[in-house]
């Protein structure tokens, strides 16, 4: 059986997972790592691989997974859609995915490939439980409670902003879908608390919750990658009332990031042309078995 040859995109926290998986999937190779430095300063763990700075150095690339942060997913997605590269990635801003899947649906018919946008685990696979859920119980309501965890969408928002050096931000679940977020921010020289912290509060990702912020000496001894989501839907199945589902994961954040990463690069390559999230996948897309053997083992 002929490999899916996967470039990865960006090599941070989530592409470094990303790799990792690939590696143990069976049905995967790596055509190689797309990294502003390129081969420069090349971590020990990508010595056998081809690192580069442009996709377009790189041969035979099947699917692209987007390693990147959010707000960059438009302009990366569009220029590797368009050499007819099909494109996954984890774009985290609820709000704009349904203009994202509008405008990259365009683009990817227009070259005759494949975007997986928001495939993450939330929005991603969260997201396939959540309707599931709304399946089952057709009325009531869901609520989905974050962490206590690193947010990385979040993190590499207050990273971006001016005389921000480094930043962790903590989700804090308070219960019924309500968050607090604890952003802790490691200032350069001349920058003002006062002044980060309102930009940090200003912020899309951060407007509509409870925001602290903190100065603090090393975000490095802060930093811990765990996560975690508890998700609770209260609801009426028919005309029966009193129907309780609830869904609970404590994860690694990235690591969990990047395997769905790889699952959807998986079924992208056996989807029409277009922009999809995950609640449009056929979830038996998403494993490297035939659709035979799923059904055998797992119905």
């Amino acid at each position: 059986m002929k490999k899916i040859r996967a470039a990865v995109v960006g090599y941070g926290n989530i592409g470094r997972y990303s790799v990792a998986a690939l590696e143990a999937a069976p049905d995967f190779e790596i055509a190689g790592i797309v990294r502003r430095r390129g081969a420069e300063n090349l971590p020990a763990e990508l010595a056998e691989y081809k690192v580069v700075k442009d996709i377009d150095e790189l041969e035979d690339v099947d699917v692209a997974i987007l390693a990147t942060p959010s707000r960059k997913v438009r302009e990366t997605a569009e220029k590797i859609l368009a050499k007819g590269i099909n494109t996954v990635d984890s774009f985290d801003i609820h709000t704009e995915v349904p203009e994202l899947r509008a405008h990259l649906g365009d683009v990817a018919r227009g070259h005759g490939a494949v975007s997986v946008i928001a495939a993450g685990w939330d929005p991603g696979s969260d997201s396939v439980v959540r309707a599931l859920m709304e399946a089952l119980a057709p009325s009531g309501v869901t609520y989905t409670n974050f962490g206590p965890g690193r947010s990385m969408g979040h993190s590499v928002a207050v990273k971006a902003i001016e005389g921000v050096r480094d930043a962790l931000s903590v989700t804090i679940p308070l219960g019924t879908g309500i968050h607090r977020r604890m952003v802790y921010v490691e200032l350069e020289p001349g920058y003002e608390l006062a002044a980060v912290a309102a930009a940090v509060k200003a912020d899309p990702y951060f407007v509509n919750d409870e925001t602290h912020v903190m100065a603090v000496e090393s975000v490095a001894a802060l930093n811990d990658v765990g996560h975690g989501v508890n998700m609770v839907r209260k609801g009426v199945s028919g005309k029966t009332h009193n129907q309780l589902l609830e869904f609970d994961m404590k994860i690694n954040n990235p690591a969990l990031t990047g395997q769905v990463l790889v699952a959807c690069a998986r079924a992208a390559q056996r989807l029409t042309p277009g922009c999809y999230t995950m609640i449009e996948i056929p979830v038996v897309h998403l494993l490297p078995c035939s659709v035979e053997y799923a059904v055998a083992h797992l119905v």
